[in-house]
């Protein structure tokens, strides 16, 4: 597992110690990975609700993915 160190604001400095002292979280580290998993599934909703709206925009692409590739390289 890697180590990042980031800089929060006080704001979310107490964000997080109200976290952890309410039970939410075991410790900080554990606040910080709870963040990250929440943002990591809004990305991939977004990314749905983007392909879906392609599709219904009739932006998808039909057919070979090697030919298909090649026409985007």
């Amino acid at each position: 597992m890697g180590v990042i160190t980031v800089p929060v604001s006080g704001k979310q400095e107490a964000f997080i110690k109200d976290l952890v002292k309410s039970g939410r979280a075991a410790n900080k580290a554990h606040a910080l990975r709870m963040a990250i998993d929440q943002f990591a599934k809004e990305e991939a909703l977004m990314r749905v609700l983007r392909a879906e709206a392609d599709v219904r925009a009739g932006r998808v692409l039909f057919g070979d993915l090697d030919e298909l590739a090649k026409q985007i390289d």
